[in-house]
């Protein structure tokens, strides 16, 4: 069967099975780059540098924002494109995400690294953590360009309809940089900058293999010379479409600043360390959530385009139901082994204190996590932007700054992690009004066609 023409005909559970464990095993390879720097950082250099590498991470988001702003934009037009028998625009689209790519990527870096100082003050960089800090996001900048073209392109794979080739991507770099990191830290003692060569090597590698797949492999899709030339149009759709994840990702930066700020003035440099250990810990238990996200986008994008209003449905529940399990699991483990999960990263008796009694608080609500993220990005994949960033940012932003600015007065530390499951709970609450409406709507459009049964 034609790879993209099965997202239309197979089976709805195999075509989730078949897209969503790869993107689920190459989404947790990939969130090792973070998690695997931190534990090695941790116990390697110190609890001064995991608080300084914690500290980058507005920056790191943001770089991976641009990123997702052409490749998870470009990937849903791709898919609706294919869904409707339009190959040519398909490859007119992925022309123009990669060129826009490599100019995003390398604005990104130079001004970055031009105001990097000021930069991570404003974030909350204190004179303890800034060498640490300082030496990793550097490193980091300079090679933003593996991580944007890789990242961004590799969207693309998965929704012509290769899966495999698309985890295979993500586990080239995840595992080059377990190898590597240990042999910069330890053997070479290169500390935090240490680390973050490990990582952008390994995103250079997951960036020319992404290049060959398109170039030179057997790719539906092509990278064409005609196609690199910008399009307004296409770029605008491009934008579109991806502005919904980018502002969910600019408002994960923007709370993190706010939250490391809070973080050093309520709890200082250990509780900023803390916090580092549990948004890896966040990570790891979201990253299949989002392999989901990334399974069902194509499926749903193809099958709207196709007007096949019952597959789009059963899709949506089944990456509901299979999200929520996972958050519900990682739930679980995180109540019974908090100081556990917390002396992975360091054993510092500070450190597991305000770890174990934070990451309790902090994801007090992760179970109803799964299914507001899957139904926001439900909306991206259809493309209806302006919906799945309100949904987004309902959370991220909307709802959790103002809580991060309120609890921490009456509450101190433990207002830090009390704000972010009351925003999880309220924006789920938003999300599910939403969602039952566009179930209406959909069963609306699908009473005035002819029945599809669904295998």
């Amino acid at each position: 069967m034609d790879s993209s023409k099965q997202l239309g005909e197979e089976s709805i559970g195999k075509l989730l099975i078949k897209f969503s464990v790869p993107a689920i095993i190459g989404m947790l390879v990939n969130g090792l780059y973070n998690v695997i720097d931190r534990v090695f950082i941790g116990r390697g250099v110190g609890n001064l540098a995991l608080a300084g590498v914690t500290v980058t991470f507005p920056i790191a988001i943001m770089i991976m924002a641009f990123a997702m702003l052409v490749g998870i934009g470009s990937a849903a037009l791709i898919s609706i494109k294919l869904g409707q028998q339009k190959k040519e625009e398909a490859e007119h689209i992925l022309g123009n995400a990669f060129t826009l790519l490599i100019i995003i990527s390398i604005l990104v870096t130079i001004l970055g690294l031009i105001f990097l100082d000021p930069i991570l003050s404003k974030i909350g960089a204190s004179k303890d953590i800034m060498p640490f800090a300082k030496d990793y996001i550097t490193i980091i900048l300079i090679g933003g360009i593996f991580q944007g073209v890789g990242f961004g392109l590799n969207n693309t794979i998965r929704s012509e309809g290769n899966p495999k080739a698309a985890m295979f991507t993500m586990l080239i770099g995840g595992i080059l940089n377990t190898i590597l990191d240990p042999i910069f830290i330890f053997v070479f003692h290169m500390g935090t900058r240490g680390a973050a060569i490990a990582t952008i090597l390994s995103q250079a590698i997951s960036m020319i293999w992404v290049l060959y797949y398109f170039f030179g492999g057997k790719s539906v899709l092509k990278i064409r010379y005609k196609n690199l030339k910008l399009d307004a149009k296409v770029v605008k759709s491009i934008f579109a479409i991806g502005m919904s994840p980018f502002s969910m990702q600019l408002a994960a930066s923007v709370v993190s600043i706010i939250s490391n700020r809070s973080l050093v003035q309520y709890g200082g440099d250990i509780a900023l360390g803390a916090m580092g250990v549990i948004m890896s810990v966040v990570m790891m238990i979201l990253m299949p959530t989002f392999g989901i996200n990334q399974g069902c986008q194509p499926i749903i994008g193809y099958n709207y385009g196709a007007k096949n209003y019952h597959r789009v449905k059963h899709a949506l529940f089944i990456a509901i139901i299979a999200a929520t399990c996972i958050t519900v699991t990682g739930f679980a483990i995180i109540e019974l082994f908090p100081k556990q999960i917390i002396g992975l990263f360091n054993k510092d008796p500070e450190l597991l204190a305000v770890g174990s009694h934070g990451i309790r608080i902090y994801l007090m609500m992760l179970p109803i996590i799964g299914f507001q993220i899957v139904s926001a990005n439900y909306f991206q994949a259809i493309g209806k932007a302006g919906i799945s960033i309100f949904l987004g940012l309902s959370r991220q932003v909307i709802l959790l700054i103002p809580l991060l600015f309120i609890l921490p007065r009456f509450f101190g530390l433990t207002g830090v992690w009390m704000s972010g499951p009351s925003s999880d709970a309220l924006a789920s609450i938003i999300t599910a009004v939403f969602i039952f409406i566009e179930i209406k709507h959909l069963n609306k459009l699908q009473s005035e066609m002819e029945p599809v049964t669904v295998k």
